[in-house]
């Protein structure tokens, strides 16, 4: 049965190559959201003669969605013969910017010996031709199958999924009712399987100050001299507090697996002027400074206690620094999510790894979020996991690229799990 199986996969090897590379040559950039109905249509025109229903979807209101930028999705459904589970295959469409290093065209989809390059090749258009080649292949050679598949490309991974899978699982296309299995072929290494991710919380904080000549600085009050005081509090207290806290997830790099923080910009007083202006700066005391964090926490730590040691900090200056005072304004939350290593789609792919590359597959999570949360949280579909070709170090790196091997290997490990899952 295997067998079979594994030769329509390799007889498709320069159609998974040509799919790859159509997919990168269209520029789906995030921000601002370029192509995403484009790229919508070129799916719908490749699975809809191979018998999928194809519904694009936008998502209207979301973050992000505009009648210049509007966010589209596409959602494609096989139906089986006969009744069974739906095995739904998701990957996102969107890239990041091209930024600067490249020695490729990033949109190119150049091949190279067994690499094809390009934006989004490996974070994660290699991962979605890889499933559609998977599901394809199997339709093919079990044309009787029971339950269906479904296979989507959604927006806006790479800023929060609102306007993607956030907005699908809100309007019940991830209801347990009527999907039972999600794979997310994110670039995790062909051997591992993905169980879930730590959650997150971005926040502003700003300092206030009041404005006075800056040759008179006793006049007023430096928002910047009080930002520094939060930060030394952050170096004194709240770093080494999370370093020693440590998850019980599989998270990797290693050092992911403590809570960590990132302070992702800091802004105080004048407003930089552009490039080409050649004056001098005003002479002012700062009355606002801003910072921006990034909270990665763990499944243990409860989301209102990360926030309120925060909160605790910025309190306890406040009541120990004379004239300091400030104000929070969250910027977002995600929670941590993770799959149990029992649940069915986990120990189908597991069995799937083993008979293809006959080695028992790791189980890792991610440091940061992946649109599993939402459908976690929003969907409350809890048999998901992330499975897909490409090295996960190379995502949003110059000179991104994926190999074929690894993908046709994702490939056979998607088919297998699809014979497990839908045949009787």
């Amino acid at each position: 049965m295997t067998d079979g199986l594994d030769t329509r996969i390799e007889d498709k090897r320069d159609e998974l190559i040509a799919l790859t590379q159509d997919l990168i040559r269209i520029p789906t950039l995030n921000p601002p959201g370029d192509c995403y109905r484009e790229i919508c249509e070129y799916l719908r025109d490749r699975l809809a003669p191979r018998g999928f229903e194809c519904t694009l979807v936008r998502a209207e209101g979301a973050p992000g969605d505009s009648d210049r930028h509007p966010r589209w999705n596409i959602v494609a459904r096989r139906e089986g013969t006969r009744p069974g589970d739906c095995v739904h295959f998701n990957s996102h469409t969107d890239v990041v910017e091209v930024g600067s290093g490249w020695t490729r065209d990033p949109f190119g989809g150049e091949l190279d010996g067994d690499r094809i390059y390009g934006r989004g090749a490996c974070d994660m258009k290699g991962g979605l031709a890889a499933s559609i080649i998977a599901a394809e292949a199997f339709v093919d050679e079990h044309p009787d199958f029971a339950g269906a598949i479904e296979i989507s490309g959604t927006a806006d991974e790479e800023s929060g999924g609102y306007g993607g899978v956030a907005y699908l699982a809100e309007h019940g296309w991830f209801d347990p009712a009527r999907v039972q299995h999600v794979i997310i072929p994110e670039p995790l290494n062909k051997d591992r399987i993905c169980l879930g991710h730590r959650g997150g919380w971005w926040a502003e904080i700003e300092t206030k100050g009041e404005i006075a000549h800056g040759s008179m600085p006793f006049l007023g009050d430096c928002a910047v001299r009080h930002m520094g005081a939060v930060l030394d509090a952050f170096e004194q207290t709240l770093f080494p507090a999370m370093a020693q806290r440590h998850t019980d997830m599989p998270v990797v790099p290693e050092g992911a697996r403590s809570s960590t923080m990132n302070i992702n910009s800091i802004h105080g007083g004048e407003h930089e002027q552009a490039d080409d202006y050649d004056g001098l700066p005003a002479n002012c005391v700062p009355d606002s400074c801003r910072i921006v964090i990034d909270r990665r926490f763990l499944l243990e730590e409860p989301f209102e206690e990360v926030r309120g040691e925060v909160i605790a900090l910025l309190e306890d200056l406040k009541a120990r620094r004379p004239q300091f005072d400030y104000a929070i304004r969250d910027l977002n939350s995600v929670q941590p999510s993770m799959t149990a290593r029992d649940a069915p789609v986990v120990t189908t792919v597991t069995e799937a790894i083993h008979e293809v590359m006959g080695k028992a597959p790791d189980y890792v999570a991610s440091p940061g979020s992946y649109d599993q949360k939402h459908i976690d949280r929003i969907g409350t579909l809890k048999n998901c996991i992330a499975y897909g070709p490409g090295v996960l170090e190379l995502a949003h790196k110059p000179d991104e690229w994926v190999g074929v091997t690894d993908m046709l290997d994702s490939a056979r490990v998607m088919g297998r799990s699809l014979q497990k899952l839908l045949l009787p």
